[in-house]
């Protein structure tokens, strides 16, 4: 029960929730240890709202707070967890010491400025690394400044780096006959995943999250529901990290994909019947195996096929490849790959799509040769009839 005039009330799992009403009509939530952790909380909301509506300047007080909070409270709840990892190590990594180190107690314009700038000169982060803090950050100060005069200003200060598409690492032809043969012949059978994610373009935590359950053998189907991501544990009294089953990395993700003959065959010398179904079919149990250990397991057969270590969503990319070398439109390319759009799937492998458009204007190039043979001999026909 809610404590009388006051939407403050203790959860099951034994934190304590509080609401409060935004002037758009919606609920800001806050989350915390205690009633008073809570109580403060809104407290300090409903004191920055005040300030939003009647301050001229361009400035939200209490930066780290509003950070913290933000982490704590607001992307715990709506992300996956992998996700919030990455929230957390940008933020507790970079950002909030940012503001820490500077003695930036608010949030504004010219400090979201500065932090933007020392992290494009900031040597020692990846390019792609940076794009990603950035827009942390900038996620994050959209939900911290809603209903702010000024947002829109600080909000444009965030200006996200570009960063060149490098390409993507493939196996060759021979590189992926020498594979298929050594996971084929591998004393782990569950090295055939490899060959199964080499002919679907599956991630890595789907195939771990992969059950008997989700193949339909007889219309040679494999459905994608879910994945196994190993991330931080955040609770300090238990173990360090926690193997996760949740949904796969986006809607367009869960996708159902069509299955080789031979995997087929494959696949029905080793299912498992009855009520073994439900279990997981790297792991034969039904808790499935880690992402890691997998790992392992798959650069002992690159090293007994000889070929040079690569990660393994160069499996991904290289059934990528080879479909469109194999002229299948990129839509179905992409559907199967389960990328939002189209765009993602052509930006990734444009280097694929550059060789198909190259075959394709060799054909202009034959036609026109063909063409002018035929001029040739009509020509010299005619001239020798006259």
């Amino acid at each position: 029960m809610p404590r009388r005039g006051e939407n403050i009330y203790k959860r099951k799992d034994g934190r304590w929730e509080g609401r409060q009403q935004k002037a758009t009509g919606k609920y800001q939530y806050f989350y915390g240890k205690s009633y008073r952790e809570v109580k403060e909380k809104m407290r300090l909301f409903i004191e920055n709202n005040k300030l939003s509506d009647n301050a001229t300047g361009s400035s939200i007080p209490d930066a780290v707070e509003l950070l913290k909070n933000w982490l704590e409270c607001e992307a715990v709840n709506r992300v996956k967890p992998s996700t919030y990892e990455s929230y957390y190590n940008c933020l507790n990594k970079y950002i909030i010491p940012f503001y820490l180190e500077n003695d930036c107690e608010e949030i504004t314009e010219e400090s979201v400025t500065l932090f933007v700038k020392e992290m494009k000169e900031e040597a020692s982060i990846s390019d792609a690394y940076k794009k990603k803090i950035l827009a942390v950050f900038k996620t994050a100060l959209k939900e911290i400044l809603t209903n702010h005069k000024d947002s829109s200003s600080i909000l444009q200060a965030v200006k996200l780096p570009k960063t060149e598409q490098k390409e993507v690492e493939i196996f060759t032809m021979k590189e992926q006959r020498s594979i298929e043969w050594a996971a084929i012949n591998f004393e782990d059978k569950r090295a055939l995943g490899i060959i199964l994610c080499i002919y679907t373009g599956i991630r890595l935590g789907e195939l771990c999250a992969l059950k008997w359950s989700d193949f339909d053998l007889e219309a040679a189907t494999m459905s994608i529901k879910r994945t196994v991501t190993r991330t931080k544990n955040f609770k300090k009294q238990e173990n360090k990290t926690l193997l996760n089953v949740g949904t796969p990395k986006s809607r367009t993700s869960i996708r159902k994909i069509p299955l080789p003959a031979f995997l087929v065959t494959i696949a029905k010398d080793f299912i498992l019947a009855g009520d073994k179904e439900d279990y997981y079919i790297l792991s034969g149990s039904n808790l499935p195996i880690d992402p890691r250990a997998y790992q392992k397991l798959y650069k002992r057969v690159l090293k007994k096929a000889g070929v040079k270590d690569r990660k393994f969503h160069s499996t991904r990319h290289t059934f990528a490849t080879r479909a469109l070398e194999l002229h299948v439109d990129i839509k179905t390319v992409s559907e199967i790959l389960g990328h939002s759009n189209v765009a993602i799937t052509m930006n990734v492998y444009a280097h694929s799509l550059m060789e198909q458009k190259k075959i394709a204007i060799d054909k202009f190039n034959d036609m026109h040769l063909t063409s002018m043979k035929q001029h040739s001999f009509a020509v010299e026909t005619s001239v020798i009839t006259a």
